[in-house]
């Protein structure tokens, strides 16, 4: 039990500070949604960010993952940061040229052929960042989180602070002094959402200042056969990650490629406005794997690593079931996260996007057979079949069910995913996992928030939706608390009040 402790507090330091930044940035959220109320900004924003993901997979190339895996051996201290380092580098360099290059054809791709500045500060902002992707690394694996926290939480609210003050501050300080050059320089009431990305690249250029420390000890040294190595391991993880990355976002772009012009940048804010309110598994997800993934490695060695991947994996589903009994039963007080009320029409997609987001947090932890049998080919297919069942149904469906499609689709990609990784991983490296256990757990959460649903249509009693909420959450944590006392209790800090 001392490992999972030690995932824990990983995911204390790193993980918190981690939600904490992405909370802080999903509280822009409310704002945007409020700011561009009664226009279709929030959805052009949402289709350029869509882009964002696909191109910093191809400019990281799962070089920090590769990191965590070849740093555990000893001869790849010497060499091993600096070639890859170098590599990122020159990459950055290339992709970030070609998108500014083509700027024009991507910004006709996605509809928003008027402001092909947008995908320039794409281009500087996926530059910045990935060259910072290594040095977070080598901060995790050095364990240095307080500087990791600091640098994440400062970059987010410099984002905040710079978003508020170009969409608020600016507009109202050019009213106030119409014949100040200095206001009506700093702002244009066209340019809309390119001051969303102008406070982002504030944002990524500060964080990439205060990660100079770790860049600094960059030497120019390349080692042709340590890149070759990392390259073959990295290729598959890539592909891996461009298909997630169509799981992930390319719904907003097929559903403005699908959908009527008049319609389609509405209903692309809708459905990421929406989307983002699963944000507490999301959150959770992402967390878990930035203490996790360097976790995973170095427990590889040990004699007992199936049974801890196990428990790990016991653990992180009742936290995601709980969860999502805490948004989905809870929705109506989330959704004031989007204050546009129109918007709230595509809530019911919801619980569907919070399973989904469940799903992938447990391919997220299935995944560690394949990366430690580095037969990381087996993580591109699988990703890839998962890419494939996104982009049929949202081609099919989208321009009948529109956005219900592709939360449809989200949802069956990564529960494929999912069920392809269990099966095939327990051929290659088997883990003890108690999956009959762990999909009841799954089945009793949705069926409780069936029931809620049920009851909240039968008696609309104000008030009465919260205290049943309460209620069934309340039975499913002494439900579990009963089931695994044995577990819980060699947990120091639940373990004494059991």
């Amino acid at each position: 039990m001392s490992s999972i402790k030690k995932l824990a507090g990983q995911t204390m330091w790193y993980g918190v500070s981690s939600i904490f930044a992405r909370f802080l940035n999903y509280l822009l959220t409310p704002y945007l949604t409020l700011v561009f109320t009664g226009t279709t900004e929030f959805g052009k924003m949402s289709l350029v960010y869509s882009l964002v993901p696909f191109l910093n997979v191809l400019v990281v190339f799962a070089l920090d993952t590769a990191y965590f895996r070849y740093i555990q051996k000893p001869e790849a201290e010497t060499h091993l940061y600096d070639t890859l380092i170098y590599s990122l580098f020159l990459n950055t360099l290339l992709i970030s040229g070609l998108i500014i290059l083509f700027r024009h054809p991507i910004a006709a791709f996605i509809h928003l052929e008027q402001h092909a500045e947008y995908i320039t500060f794409v281009a500087f902002i996926i530059g910045l960042e990935a060259l910072a992707a290594l040095p977070f690394a080598r901060l995790r694996h050095e364990g240095r989180p307080r500087q990791f926290a600091f640098i994440r939480v400062t970059a987010i609210l410099l984002n905040i602070f710079f978003t508020f003050f170009f969409l608020s501050i600016c507009p109202k300080m050019a009213k106030a002094h119409p014949n100040s050059s200095i206001w009506h320089f700093l702002y244009d009431p066209g340019f809309g959402v390119g001051y969303v990305l102008l406070a982002n690249l504030i944002s990524s250029a500060f964080q990439f200042i205060a990660l100079s420390g770790q860049l600094r000890k960059f030497k120019w040294t390349f080692d042709k056969a340590v890149w070759t190595e990392v390259m073959i391991y990295a290729l598959p993880l890539t592909i891996a990650g461009f298909g997630g990355m169509i799981n992930e976002t390319f719904d907003r772009i097929m559903l403005a490629q699908r959908l009527p012009r008049a319609v389609s940048d509405f209903q692309v804010g809708v459905y990421s406005a929406c989307y983002k309110l699963s944000l507490l598994i999301t959150l959770f997800v992402q967390a878990f794997r930035m203490g996790a993934e360097p976790f995973f490695f170095r427990q590889a060695a040990e004699g007992d690593a199936p049974r801890t991947y196990a428990r790990v994996m016991k653990f992180f589903v009742i936290t995601i079931c709980f969860m999502f009994l805490v948004v989905a039963l809870y929705l109506d007080i989330w959704k004031q996260f989007i204050r546009d009320k129109s918007m709230w029409q595509g809530l019911g997609v919801v619980p569907i996007l919070l399973f989904a987001n469940m799903f992938l947090g447990i391919y997220y932890n299935l995944s560690i057979w394949y990366k430690l049998s580095r037969n990381t080919r087996a993580g591109a297919y699988i990703t890839l079949i998962g890419a494939g069942i996104t982009l049929i149904i949202n081609y099919v469906f989208i321009p009948r069910f529109s956005y219900w499609a592709s939360a449809w689709a989200t949802f069956l990609c990564y529960g494929s995913m999912m069920v392809i990784s269990y099966i095939w991983g327990q051929k290659a490296y088997r883990v003890p996992y108690a999956w009959k256990k762990l999909v009841a757990y799954m089945v009793i959460a949705a069926l409780l928030y069936f029931v809620h649903l049920g009851l909240i249509h039968i008696w609309h009693h104000r008030g009465f939706g919260f205290i049943l909420a309460t209620m069934l959450t309340g039975a499913y944590a002494i439900f579990i608390l009963r089931v695994e006392r044995k577990e819980f209790r060699r947990l120091p800090i639940i373990g004494k009040y059991l």
